[in-house]
């Protein structure tokens, strides 16, 4: 077998410098943009007490040894949200960071193990603000990129226009001829949904899993094309760290931007109720025990500093994902300087 060349090649590395050239532009205007809006620029510590309590997310362990010599466990955090929340605790009111982040068990087009998150946080403000900042990053992106649309796939956006608002079962109506209001405590129900649609639905599936499978594989590919796609109003159970509705506490107050079928951005009115949260990551452990036969602890100094963070809403954008989509790559290890390479995957 013939090996790859590495990506330091200076082949490999002429075809991907104008892109890396175009994310350093990206880069700045991001900051620029933020700036302009009186936000504080943070760092977060990537060494955390816990991986994230998500069920689906798997992180990076490690150990610390103290001065003692004793050793103690910690992880490289999945996100800088826990850390960011702690600083809106400490009186910060908008901050935003472009922090590296760390999640194992993903590798694809759009993931890599080492990655860079874009998050950002308004105290005080509603998510409809923080949908008027995606579409500010979206604009600063595509001028720093001299990019008249964003392109994945064969799918276009156009950066510039409005992002339209689409409740999430609106988009199962539209997209997948689903009524999901009646269907949001019906598994069986909803199994039967997914198995009209041609989707493979095994007996250990939860309602949370035939979810993912019918948003995933038949709406989210039609999400963010010729114009963004806000998708708002998740059901409540998909929304561990979000407020729920106060008009609907079955939905939450949660929403996704779509860019040419790609996930780009996930943003909440953030829940700040200590007990709440505390019950909603003991059962996302207690899940992700059944279901992986492991779990992370609860970081407790995060709990604490929720009784005393203000109202708040936030945002986590995939920002290699965003340079990505406007230069055209294909993969994602094609817009990061110095990419983590495993055997076969390409460059």
């Amino acid at each position: 077998m013939t090996r790859a060349s590495p990506w330091w090649a200076p082949d490999v590395y002429a075809d991907r410098r104008p892109f890396l050239k175009a994310r350093r532009r990206i880069t700045s205007a991001v900051r620029r943009f933020f700036e302009s809006e009186d936000f504080e620029e943070v760092e977060t510590a990537a060494l955390q007490v816990s991986g994230g309590n998500e069920i689906h997310l798997s992180a990076f362990s490690t150990e610390l040894i103290g001065a003692d010599s004793e050793p103690s466990r910690l992880y490289l955090h999945t996100s800088p949200e826990f850390a960011c929340k702690k600083l809106l605790a400490a009186g910060e009111e908008k901050i935003f960071t472009l922090a590296r982040a760390f999640r194992n068990r993903e590798r694809s087009a759009l993931h890599h193990p080492e990655f860079t998150m874009l998050e950002w946080y308004r105290a005080g403000d509603p998510t409809l603000r923080m949908m008027e900042d995606c579409a500010g990053v979206l604009v600063a992106a595509a001028r720093a990129a001299e990019a008249r649309d964003f392109a994945w796939r064969g799918r276009l956006c156009d950066p510039f226009a409005e992002p339209e608002p689409l409740s999430v079962c609106a988009a199962f109506a539209r997209h997948a001829g689903v009524d999901l209001e009646p269907l949001l405590d019906d598994r069986d129900g909803l199994a039967d949904v997914a198995e009209q649609l041609g989707l493979r639905v095994t007996a250990d599936d939860t309602w949370s899993d035939l979810f993912s499978k019918i948003l995933s594989e038949k709406i989210e590919g039609q999400l963010g094309c010729g114009r963004p796609t806000l998708l708002c109003d998740y059901p409540a159970s998909e929304a561990a760290l979000a407020r729920v509705l106060p008009d609907n506490p079955r939905f939450a107050d949660r929403f996704e931007l779509y860019v040419c079928g790609v996930e780009l951005a996930n943003g909440f009115g953030e829940l700040t109720d200590p007990v709440e949260q505390r019950r909603r990551l003991e059962a996302q452990m207690a899940e992700k025990a059944r279901i992986y036969d492991e779990g992370y602890p609860i970081d407790e100094d995060f709990l604490e500093a929720l009784a005393v963070m203000p109202e708040a809403s936030g945002v986590a954008l995939g920002f290699d994902r965003l340079v990505m989509l406007a230069v055209g790559a294909e993969r994602i290890e094609q817009v990061l300087w110095t990419p983590v390479v495993e055997q076969g995957t390409p460059i």
